[in-house]
């Protein structure tokens, strides 16, 4: 077995490269959906992406496809009043995929006394009435002070290098100290009973075994007798050669 593996990934975690954390808003009322996407947009729009759902089961859909991605979630905006899934309801249910996601109830004040409720029901960090005019005054402050509670506790998942190595080993040394001195970042993962290195490293070997599949179909296709194409005197095209 080699003793050291290189993954590439892409940049270290630094929120000036990391995909852009997501607020999604929920409501059935078009107009009032139309109206909450503009303003989040308007002041959060270059360091949050805004997206919509028009009812909780279309929202916990998206939850899941951006979970499927790995995609950050920040903030979950959803009014109370909504058929077939209550916002008390969708925000309970979605603290169960993104639980670190900032969670926000749109009420209208005959809803208040629901919303108090729900603080503890579905562990909303705050409710607010409508209407929210002006959001300079009654939406803006409250969602930043959430959004930078967000984003002190959360940590990027870290696509830059990783190594994986044994601790001990030589080569495995080189590569860290070849990566420090040149101040390229990575992430180092112990081989022995690390998870994610051996699910890493297993992941690696299917890839290489794929390849090798693909470079000896191409290598077979070229053969004398199945119709492949070959180069000036009969020899194979350089292009064909695979090193795994």
């Amino acid at each position: 077995m080699k003793s050291i593996n290189v993954i590439r990934g892409g940049k270290a975690p630094d929120w000036n490269y990391m995909a852009r954390p997501i607020l999604l808003a929920v409501d059935d009322d078009v107009s009032v959906l139309e109206a909450v996407v503009q303003d989040l947009r308007r002041e959060y729009g270059v360091t949050y992406r805004v997206m919509r759902a028009a009812g909780g089961q279309a929202a916990l859909d998206t939850l899941a496809q951006l979970k499927t991605r790995q995609e950050p979630v920040a903030l979950l905006l959803s009014d109370q009043r909504m058929p077939g899934m209550t916002g008390v309801d969708f925000l309970v249910r979605a603290r169960e995929v993104y639980p670190d996601a900032r969670r926000v109830l749109l009420t209208a004040y005959a809803d208040t006394e629901a919303a108090i409720r729900a603080i503890n029901a579905a562990r909303i960090h705050y409710y607010l009435n409508k209407p929210w005019d002006p959001p300079e005054e009654k939406l803006y402050p409250v969602l930043t002070d959430l959004l930078e509670d967000w984003k002190a506790g959360y940590l990027p998942p870290f696509e830059g290098l990783r190594v994986i190595g044994h601790r001990w080993s030589l080569k495995d040394h080189e590569v860290r100290s070849f990566l420090s001195r040149n101040h390229v970042p990575y992430r180092w993962l112990d081989i022995a009973g690390n998870e994610e290195a051996e699910k890493l490293q297993g992941e690696a070997a299917e890839s290489r075994q794929f390849a090798g599949r693909a470079v000896c179909r191409r290598h077979l296709a070229r053969e004398p007798g199945n119709g492949g194409a070959r180069g000036q005197g009969g020899a194979e095209r350089s292009g064909d050669t695979g090193v795994l």
